[in-house]
């Protein structure tokens, strides 16, 4: 990998893992577009490093006041935030369980060009649909455990390529009454879990593959990942209450639209 790929790859990862618009349907396209082997597995672990990274830095305030509410619950001591950190926990659940039982299945049967065109598609109509009739009426502070295993669920679909694990988590918070803003942060705060748990997976596999490592590779893709990312959160959270999913909508189905016109031809 050049580090001109790895550059953009790391760029791209960084800013569709928590935009709407599915960070699978963006990395196919180089390789079919351009002919780019596979980044390797520890390039995969240092753009998880790097997007985990980027959350738990723009979040930090909220991440301590939540783990400090988390332990204080185990003695006893309830709060608010201790209830948004066990909803965050009940919520990471589902897809815990998916990844566990259906990860071969997905990998062996969902990766194709047009699983991903599809449920681009598909999702972003959804994401539409959402965002029209939301009543925008709940904050993150009011989820409850019905609430948090339905996004839970949502974010156990988007373990089909091309679904967008934060398209599909503010999708369902959408529909259950979350204003968008509200709806981002929950999805956002989601994602710290269950991205550390897929980059310590990956990492656990790195330590026995003896695939060789590009260093200076690996420390463009944490440092592009991370400044993507983080710009990408705080740019999200600033514009959402103001221009609606409307733009990803579009901008979803004219990648799908591409998409299958890569595969036709």
């Amino acid at each position: 990998m050049s580090l001109f790929e790895a550059f953009f790859l790391a760029l791209i990862q960084g800013l569709t893992e928590f935009l709407p618009i599915s960070s699978s349907a963006h990395l196919i396209l180089p390789s079919q577009l351009f002919g780019w082997a596979d980044q390797g597995l520890a390039f995969d672990v240092a753009v998880h490093v790097g997007t985990l990274a980027a959350v738990v830095g723009y979040f930090r305030r909220e991440v301590w006041r939540l783990l400090k509410a988390f332990f204080a619950s185990l003695k006893g001591e309830h709060s608010s935030d201790s209830q948004l950190a066990w909803m965050i926990v009940l919520a990471t659940i589902p897809a815990c369980v998916a990844g566990l039982f259906l990860k071969d299945v997905i990998e062996l049967y969902l990766r194709a060009a047009w699983v991903i065109a599809a449920t681009t598609l598909i999702f972003g109509g959804l994401l539409w649909w959402a965002d029209r009739k939301a009543t925008q009426t709940c904050d993150e502070y009011q989820t409850t455990p019905y609430r948090a295993v339905l996004i839970g669920v949502a974010q156990a679909l988007a373990l089909i390529p091309g679904t967008s694990r934060s398209g599909a988590t503010i999708t369902a918070a959408l529909m259950l009454g979350y204003t968008r803003e509200a709806a981002a942060r929950f999805s956002f705060l989601m994602s710290i879990p269950i991205i550390t748990l897929a980059g310590s997976y990956l990492g656990l596999q790195l330590a026995t593959s003896p695939e060789p490592v590009a260093m200076d590779a690996i420390g463009v893709g944490l440092l592009v990942s991370f400044v993507s990312a983080y710009a990408c959160i705080h740019a999200f959270l600033k514009l959402v209450t103001r221009v609606g999913m409307l733009p990803f909508v579009i901008y979803r189905l004219v990648l799908g639209v591409l998409l299958l016109a890569f595969i036709a031809g």
